[in-house]
């Protein structure tokens, strides 16, 4: 009964949005340029994904987030350790992890433009700089999190410090990290979409919405939003959601 219900509710919330964009569309008045009805930009999403033009977007923009979030991850995740289990580590980065944390990543577009020109490189850099500060912190603060009565039985148990790491810091301090993970993918997803459109990308989901919006296609830019969407449920539900199952829920660390 509950999995129905959770499928239906959000069933019930996007049918209630799509009637209330068709009333917009067809009474409110607007020139069908600007706020085309369901049956246009469905037709329209059609031809883009037969053609090959949203997959061909969707994919470069996919190797760009990919490459950029594994560099936030790796750094992220290794920073954030470091600075739970060295105190001298946490003494020095936490003032500088909290300071750049709240600044938005579009603010570094301009200095990363400067700095690497255009193109993909600098975008790449950008989404995993500007995401990896989330990794940071919640990994940080994971580590911190474990509980000292676990450290000090695995002491007791004659535990060396490699394995006091691998069995009782890092699986305790696990759901922090995919936490972590999670915000930051969320977070460079949305960087990354951004980005695309100021870095002169050859081709990109960013780059067809910016398109779109020079010539009014708003049909092409609701179709490459609503695309945008579907990779990021596809992204939450199929990665990280099988990795918790996998991981944290299979230990009981977390309910399912």
């Amino acid at each position: 009964m509950r999995r129905v219900i959770g499928i239906a509710l959000p069933l019930m919330t996007f049918t209630v949005i799509a009637a209330a964009w068709q009333l917009l569309a067809t009474y409110g008045g607007f020139p069908p340029k600007l706020v085309p009805g369901l049956g246009t930009i469905a037709e329209t999403f059609l031809r883009l994904a037969s053609n090959g033009v949203l997959a061909a977007a969707a994919v470069a923009t996919l190797y760009r987030l990919g490459v950029g979030f594994l560099l936030a991850a790796v750094i992220g995740v290794l920073v954030g350790i470091a600075m739970g289990r060295r105190q001298w580590v946490e003494d020095t980065l936490l003032p500088i992890v909290t300071f750049l944390y709240p600044i938005p990543g579009l603010a570094y577009a301009p200095l990363f433009v400067l700095w690497f020109g255009l193109g993909d490189i600098p975008t790449m850099l950008l989404v995993g700089v500007s995401s990896c500060f989330t990794v940071i912190i919640n990994t940080w603060k994971g580590v911190k999190a474990v509980k000292p009565i676990w450290l000090r039985s695995a002491e007791v148990m004659g535990a060396g410090n490699r394995d006091m790491f691998r069995r009782v810091v890092l699986p305790a301090a696990l759901p922090y990290i995919l936490v972590g993970l999670r915000l930051g993918l969320a977070q460079a997803w949305r960087i990354l979409i951004a980005v695309e459109m100021l870095m002169s990308v050859q081709r990109g989901l960013g780059w067809m919405i910016f398109g779109a919006q020079t010539f009014l296609n708003t049909d092409v830019m609701l179709s490459t939003i609503a695309l945008i969407g579907m990779i990021g449920i596809l992204l939450e539900r199929q990665v990280f959601a099988r990795i918790e199952r996998v991981t944290v829920v299979r230990w009981g660390m977390v309910a399912a």
